[in-house]
């Protein structure tokens, strides 16, 4: 059989493709991207990205082009009526991921800075404007094929996996035969993007110190659910639930958006839509997200509403996750059996924070003013603050382990400053102690060699990190959750050998038996 022109064909070229285009290219693989349209989409629809996200973009190489084109963002307050604070998602400062906890952004740039980054990358080949029709899979090898939209013109090509990154109505899902399972909240939202020439009006709970407008704003009023979100620059969000006496075909007109806006002032005259659309905020999950050679990431795989401002940001979970899994695989570091722990370690992962978002437009959109009240008094009674969630994996490369395997890594500074990250890129590493890793025995290393682990000295707050884990080393995979932590030589072997990777030395095979048993 002819090698496969490429190792990996995405289909969709939005953040969770492009992300993924990067990854992979990183790793030096050959890639081809389709994508329906001949440019980024010009304008904004993603807002939201967390401390997890940009720490992928400094994976990346690109958190730097990113930067300056992000609004630090802060929290999410959801209030009444009177303005009561019902609940609070604090989302300010720096956080253990070593980033800010959230930002926001203009989709367009975002998007721009991600595919500049994959320009970097000769082995990886872009072909917008052309429509994958189908899937026809082999043994060793998916043949897909295409449309050139610009031309019209019939051409295809062979990959050894083929990832759907495109969206709810994914082509690729639709071949696999996966079935969507509904998490039962469907509500029609008015999404409206505005330019300003001034900050709206009355939201002084939302500015920091310096008068800036940096939380967003769940207006939990039953005669209209409202959402506020500020964005970079002049750019403004406000999301109004639709309600049954709204007419859809008149309500994003021109007339009917400065009737909407009246609460805050908003000027006509000094002012711009630049998008005003009814959508439907969905809550679903794909029952499989692979099967053989073919693969779902981001909106393919699930559908989160908004109210958490997690939905990118699980497509990029997905991603980090899926990557350098296919690296491993496709490079012969790695059995084929370790793409089988991407569905499993996601699946409930991402169910988490759809549950919680349901939740929450559960609160949200309470339409009934006795059922309101109820709420209002419950919450104010018991008032609500949640941190950041950071749900464990679901069953994978950690086995049976206790926590904090399956969870996040932190990204602690090393004594000369840099972050952790910054040493190691995408790739699985050890932070150790130095008396630990002075005593680590040949075989040892050979095994972290063959591996493929960057081992590093713990020093600064890297040390302070281990010390409060009780562990002489820890081993962070390269999409930054913990594998395990040890303080044994013999823990260490353990936790290397639950991943299934190619590697010989007697101690290492003798872990992974028992590992495995």
């Amino acid at each position: 059989m002819a090698t496969p022109d490429f190792d990996v064909a995405i289909i969709g070229y939005g953040p969770v493709g492009a992300i993924l285009a990067n990854l992979l290219g990183l790793g030096g693989l050959k890639v081809v991207v389709f994508e329906r349209e001949n440019s980024v989409y010009h304008l904004p629809r993603a807002t939201a990205l967390d401390g997890e996200g940009m720490r992928l973009f400094q994976a990346m190489g690109l958190a730097d082009a990113l930067r300056p084109k992000l609004n630090v963002s802060r929290n999410i307050r959801h209030i009444n009526s009177e303005g009561q604070l019902l609940v609070l998602l604090e989302r300010g400062g720096i956080g253990p991921e070593g980033w800010n906890n959230a930002y926001r952004f203009y989709q367009p740039e975002f998007e721009g800075v991600l595919r500049a980054g994959v320009a970097r990358f000769p082995a990886v080949d872009v072909r917008l404007r052309s429509d994958v029709f189908a899937l026809d899979e082999d043994d060793d090898h998916v043949r897909v094929r295409y449309e050139n939209l610009a031309n019209g013109a019939l051409g295809a090509v062979t990959a050894r996996y083929v990832v759907g990154c495109d969206g709810a109505r994914s082509t690729v899902r639709r071949f696999m035969g996966a079935a969507l399972q509904d998490l039962r909240s469907h509500e029609r939202w008015i999404v409206l993007d505005m330019i300003l020439d001034t900050p709206p009006a009355g939201v002084p709970d939302a500015t920091d110190e310096t008068g800036a407008i940096v939380d967003a704003i769940q207006y939990c009023i039953p005669a209209r659910p409202t959402t506020f979100i500020p964005m970079p620059g002049k750019r403004h969000r406000w999301e109004f639930m639709l309600m049954p006496h709204d007419d859809p075909a008149t309500i994003t007109r021109p007339e009917s958006i400065y009737e909407l806006l009246k609460p805050w002032n908003i000027d006509p005259d000094k002012s711009q839509i630049e998008r005003a659309v009814v959508y439907t905020f969905h809550s679903a999950i794909a029952t499989q997200w692979r099967r053989d050679r073919l693969l779902l990431a981001g909106d393919a795989a699930h559908q989160t509403p908004p109210f958490l401002g997690q939905g990118m940001g699980a497509g990029l979970r997905d991603v980090a996750n899926l990557a350098w899994k296919l690296r491993d695989v496709i490079a012969g570091d790695a059995p084929e059996h370790l793409l089988d722990s991407y569905e499993t370690e996601r699946m409930e992962h991402v169910r988490a924070f759809i549950e919680l978002a349901v939740a929450l437009g559960g609160v949200i959109q309470a339409t009934d003013p006795e059922k309101a009240r109820q709420r209002d008094k419950e919450l104010l009674a018991n008032p609500t603050m949640l941190k950041p969630l950071t749900p464990r994996l679901g069953p994978g490369l950690h086995g049976d382990a206790a926590p904090p395997a399956g969870t996040r890594a932190m990204q602690p500074r090393l004594a000369d400053g840099a972050r952790l990250d910054d040493r190691v890129g995408y790739r699985s590493c050890v932070l150790a102690l130095p008396r630990f890793i002075e005593t680590l025995p040949p075989a040892t290393r050979q095994t972290l060699d063959e591996s493929k682990q960057v081992l590093v000295p713990a020093d600064g707050e890297a040390k302070d990190y281990l010390t409060r884990l009780n562990a002489s080393a820890i081993v962070i995979r390269p999409d930054r959750y913990i594998l395990g932590v040890a303080s044994t030589i013999d823990e260490l072997e353990a936790i290397l050998a639950r991943l299934p990777m190619r590697v010989s030395t007697p101690q290492f095979l003798a872990a992974a038996a028992a590992a495995y048993t």
